[in-house]
């Protein structure tokens, strides 16, 4: 790389040569003129290199956001307008993440930020839903269970690697409560699927849920209506499992399809069913470990990334549970 100034004006030269320039600047150079007009900076592509003309802060910049750039692409063979504004916008408020273990972390880039693990356990879930094609996320509320689930899956999604998204709860308090309850069937069960719709609609604008839920590439749907279904080509998330029955579990890991992952979380002390009932998912756990390609990842109270309390929350609970506390 090489630079010459006149007057305040600089030129950096960035070699283009480990990847297809066509896919790192976009269809039409999109993703080179996004990077002009946020910048204010002249892009110029000529002999597998790019030139970029500007004042000196805003050309080291552009620097710095070509190989963050450069470095999604190589690992995800994928980049897009939304992580292109995203890798500007942490650019610009110094967040690069460039370094610290930086891009090979990050789950999925939104619009304003990126996704990527936060905790120990976190970096064990990340490592597992990369390798297993079946993994079990275990531990209590605010660990990032569910949330870190529904960003591999877009991330699987965005990147072509699947062609669904499936994301599924048992509505244990339905039953003969659902009749009574305002509304039609959707209205009745949505309350139940509500934060897998606030994940997904943290990571992706409203608009395009909505267009890839109308299209059936995204379905959010009750245990139930699992039944009868094989999945190929598709990214399934069961969330607290620990309210699945032995035999619920049995027929959703049975949808299991080709070319597809499932990942199950819940937390086992937050069991909801009738007493003599035995979690599908204190089963499963029993019985699956140790079997190719499923993983089992435990979340603690230090893996909480919620509020502060949330954390001590559990562990005062804990405690009580395990006989510590006064009467």
């Amino acid at each position: 790389m090489s630079s010459n100034s006149e007057n305040t004006m600089t030129e950096v030269h960035l070699p283009l040569r480990e990847i297809n320039p066509v896919e790192l600047l976009g269809a039409n150079d999109t993703n080179l003129k996004l990077i002009e007009n946020q910048l204010g900076v002249t892009l110029l592509v000529r002999d597998n290199e790019l030139i970029v003309r500007g004042e000196p802060a805003e050309t080291d910049m552009v620097e710095q956001i070509i190989i963050e750039m450069i470095t999604v692409l190589q690992r995800k063979k994928y980049i897009d307008k939304d992580d292109v504004l995203t890798i500007i916008r942490l650019a610009q408020a110094g967040q690069s993440q460039v370094g610290e273990r930086g891009l090979d972390s990050v789950v999925l880039f939104t619009r304003s930020d990126v996704i990527k693990p936060r905790t120990a356990g976190q970096e064990r879930y990340f490592k597992a839903a990369q390798d297993a094609d079946m993994v079990f996320a275990l531990g209590p509320a605010g660990t990032g269970k569910t949330y870190m689930a529904v960003a591999f899956a877009a991330s699987a999604l965005k990147n072509r690697e699947v062609k669904k998204i499936i994301l599924t709860r048992p509505a244990v308090e339905a039953g003969e409560r659902l009749g009574f309850l305002p509304g039609d069937l959707r209205d009745k069960v949505d309350p139940y699927l509500a934060p897998l719709y606030d994940a997904l609609h943290d990571m992706m604008p409203s608009d395009k849920v909505r267009i890839l839920m109308d299209q059936k590439t995204i379905e959010i749907i009750p245990l139930a209506y699992m039944r009868g279904r094989t999945l190929d080509n598709a990214f399934i998330i069961l969330d607290e499992a620990q309210n699945t029955t032995a035999m619920q579990m049995k027929m959703f890991l049975t949808r299991m399809g080709v070319n597809s992952k499932i990942i199950i979380t819940g937390d086992l002390s937050q069991i909801d069913l009738p007493p003599r009932e035995t979690s599908g998912l204190v089963h499963a756990t029993r019985i699956l470990r140790g079997v190719d390609g499923i993983s089992f990842v435990e979340f603690d109270e230090t893996d909480v990334v919620r509020h502060r309390l949330v954390r001590q929350i559990i562990k005062a609970y804990d405690k009580d549970h395990n006989g510590d506390s006064p009467e």
